[in-house]
């Protein structure tokens, strides 16, 4: 089992900028896919990025630009860095791992999951 916690998540201002984290324990996950996802009240859990064993990432269109994935296999961890944030960015950031080798965008593919972390951008 791979339990997922988040952090760093909290208020900003519009265009301001905030970085996420998500510690993995239980396992290594240095081979494993870690994906961010959010979920907004009334709307379903979104694709944000993911980031491959290799450090080959993958962005939804609405954060490719503005949000950057980092891992950092000797911590077993992943970052989220999130700059020029808007209003619409906000909702819970969620963490995923799942062993495979080729990143997903859908979370069926995803077998751990975080509690969650949230995030707030005031306009």
């Amino acid at each position: 089992q791979v339990q997922l916690v988040e952090s760093g998540g909290g208020l900003v201002q519009a265009g301001g900028s905030l970085r996420l984290s998500c510690a993995a324990s239980g396992r290594t996950v240095s081979n494993y896919v870690l994906g961010w996802f959010r979920q907004a009240p009334g709307k379903e859990r979104e694709f944000v990025g993911s980031i491959s064993w290799n450090g080959g990432s993958s962005y939804a269109d609405s954060v490719k630009g503005r949000f950057t994935i980092s891992r950092d296999n000797a911590k077993n961890t992943v970052h989220l860095q999130m700059n020029s944030l808007k209003p619409e960015d906000t909702a819970v950031y969620v963490c995923a791992a799942v062993s495979r080798f080729v990143s997903a965008r859908t979370p069926e593919a995803y077998e751990y999951w975080g509690q969650g972390t949230q995030v707030t951008v005031s306009s």
